[in-house]
C-alpha cells in the first residue's frame, strides 16, 4: 500500500476526516513505523497488547530512569496499531473493541504509576473518572450513529500521556512539581469532558 492510499483509507475510517497539519505529520511517521513491522508479520492486536505490556512494565519500574521511555513505547504501540491494521487490511470490529478496552486498562497503569511516584490518589481518581466518561461518551455516540470523532479537546490521550511523561522526568531529576502537574491535568480534563458533553448534546438532540 502506498502512503497516499493509506491516507485515503484512514480518512474513510475516521468519518472522512481531513488529513492535514499535525494529523498528517503523525500519519507519515506512523506509516514509516509500521512498514517494517508488517514485513516482520506483526499484527495490530500484538501491538495493542504490547502497549499494555509496556504500561505494566512502566508501573513496575515507575521510579526507574527508564520509566519515561517505557511510557513512550506504550503510547507508540497504541498509536500505530490502527495504522498497521490499515496497512495490512486486518482491521475488524473485534480489533477495534480490543484496542479501546486495552487503552482504558493501560491508562489505569499509567495513573497508578503517578501514584507510585507521589501523586495524590484522590486527584488521580478524579482524572480517571472524567477521562473514562469522556471516552465512554464518544464510544456511546458512535453506537448511536455519530461517525465523526467530534471536538478535539485539551486532554486527548497523547496529551494525557504528556502530563505523565513530564511528571516522570520531574521525578527522575528530583523536581517537586508533581502536585501542580496533576492539578493542571485535572483542570484540563474537566474542561475537556465539558467540551465533549456540549458537542454531543448539540449534535444528538
Amino acid at each position: 500500500m502506498k502512503q497516499q492510499d493509506f491516507f485515503i483509507v484512514w480518512s474513510k475510517l475516521h468519518g472522512d476526516a481531513k488529513v492535514a497539519g499535525i494529523v498528517k505529520a503523525w500519519l507519515i511517521i506512523s506509516f514509516a513505523l509500521v512498514k517494517p513491522l508488517s514485513k516482520l508479520k506483526f499484527t495490530p492486536n500484538i501491538l495493542t497488547l504490547l502497549g499494555l505490556f509496556f504500561g505494566v512494565l512502566l508501573y513496575i519500574n515507575a521510579q526507574s530512569p527508564w520509566a519515561a521511555l517505557l511510557l513512550v513505547l506504550s503510547l507508540t504501540c497504541d498509536g500505530i496499531d490502527g495504522s498497521l491494521a490499515i496497512l495490512t487490511s486486518k482491521f475488524s470490529k473485534w480489533g477495534a473493541l480490543l484496542d479501546s478496552t486495552v487503552d482504558r486498562i493501560t491508562e489505569v497503569f499509567w495513573l497508578i504509576t503517578l501514584y507510585k511516584i507521589g501523586a495524590d490518589i484522590k486527584l488521580l481518581l478524579a482524572i480517571a473518572v472524567f477521562a473514562s466518561v469522556q471516552e465512554y461518551l464518544r464510544a456511546r455516540a458512535g453506537g448511536l450513529g455519530m461517525p465523526q470523532v467530534g471536538v478535539v479537546t485539551f486532554a486527548e490521550r497523547p496529551v494525557r500521556a504528556s502530563f505523565i511523561f513530564i511528571a516522570l522526568v520531574a521525578s527522575a531529576v528530583d523536581i517537586a512539581i508533581i502536585p501542580q502537574i496533576v492539578i493542571l491535568w485535572l483542570l484540563l480534563q474537566v474542561i475537556s469532558f465539558l467540551m465533549v458533553t456540549r458537542f454531543l448534546f448539540l449534535n444528538l438532540r
